[in-house]
């Protein structure tokens, strides 16, 4: 399932928080108004896979806007919603209630993220997010006893984090089941309070390869709990290359990701071995994930004294690295 993604840019949001400049990840100034609702799904009824999709209010806090702009912008998905498989919403912890909710239900909205981004209420505190932990749990549980899907969203490295707080977070966000997360490494953007900390030198945002480690390290939490990762990162975009002062940001930071975890599977498979050249089987979807982008994982086993060919075997599973012989030299 794919989204019809429509972005309300800082629409109902009561807070500016350390990290945000919705204007520039959802590449637009203009508020959003139901003609681009029309308009966007009109487009996307041209995908003959468009009743797979749903549509997906992103970038504020729906919830928390007007209700009458809520209203607004929903009626105009009514004459689409044979079309698609219902709505999604993007929205804040401490904007959810039992009210908002019955609203919702009235429109097929049928999945809300909330976007957490941390469970340490002094992180919380420190970024501005003007809701606690305890706010999410509330709204996570409420959701679900509602009937909706719930989506939650985590970043990693943000101003006053660590590791340890970061798996924590990781930890409670399982706990309360979502049925997705979103996880994204915090990047510094022009014209937010971070990027004034970073030029003071009072916030040093992580590099892309401690996200990477770390984001990697994530992964499996959250699969092993069944919690479908639908979002590593921000999405590609001109006005985010362009705005970005500092922090992780690669267009392909799942990838970088899941060639980390290939690459540390392999490293295990081959650790004690002798140094030569040896055939590595992995699933046969799996191939350019073990190879790495342009190639680096297998650059990177040659600098440990392994000379890997990559064979494709479909009995494998997503990071099942197989030794299959060595070759002689």
């Amino acid at each position: 399932m794919s989204n019809v993604a429509i972005f309300a840019a800082h629409e109902g949001c009561p807070q500016h928080c350390s990290f945000c400049n919705q204007h520039v990840i959802a590449g637009q100034q203009k508020k959003v108004c139901a003609e681009d609702v029309t308009a966007a799904l009109q487009i996307a009824l041209q995908n003959p896979r468009h009743r797979e999709n749903q549509i997906a209010f992103f970038g504020g806090s729906f919830t928390a806007m007007e209700k009458r702009d809520m209203q607004e912008l929903l009626e105009a998905t009514v004459p689409f919603r044979a079309q698609f498989a219902g709505i999604r919403i993007s929205t804040r912890p401490d904007a959810v209630n039992t009210d908002i909710l019955a609203f919702l239900k009235q429109y097929d909205v049928r999945a809300i993220e909330l976007g957490a981004q941390s469970m340490d209420d002094t992180v919380l505190a420190l970024n501005r997010r003007g809701h606690t932990a305890a706010d999410v749990v509330r709204a996570a549980e409420l959701i679900k006893a509602e009937g909706f899907e719930l989506g939650l969203q985590m970043m990693t490295g943000l101003y006053g984090d660590s590791p340890q707080k970061t798996f924590a977070t990781a930890r409670q966000l399982i706990a309360l089941q979502p049925a997705t997360v979103r996880i994204y490494p915090t990047v510094v953007l022009e014209g937010t309070e971070l990027d004034g900390l970073y030029q003071a030198g009072l916030f040093i945002p992580q590099s892309l390869e401690q996200a990477v480690e770390e984001c990697a390290a994530l992964m499996p939490l959250f699969e092993q709990a069944g919690i479908r990762i639908i979002r590593m990162g921000l999405h590609d975009s001109e006005e985010v290359k362009g705005k970005r002062t500092a922090g992780a940001y690669h267009p392909a930071f799942r990838e970088l990701c899941q060639a980390k975890r290939y690459f540390e599977a392999a490293s295990a498979a081959l650790e004690g071995l002798p140094h030569g050249s040896y055939v590595l089987a992995v699933g046969s979807k799996y191939l350019s994930q073990m190879a790495g982008q342009k190639k680096e994982n297998l650059r990177k086993l040659q600098a440990q004294g392994y000379q890997v060919k990559i064979i494709p075997d479909a009995a494998l599973s997503a990071y099942q690295v197989k030794i299959v012989n060595r070759e002689q030299d």
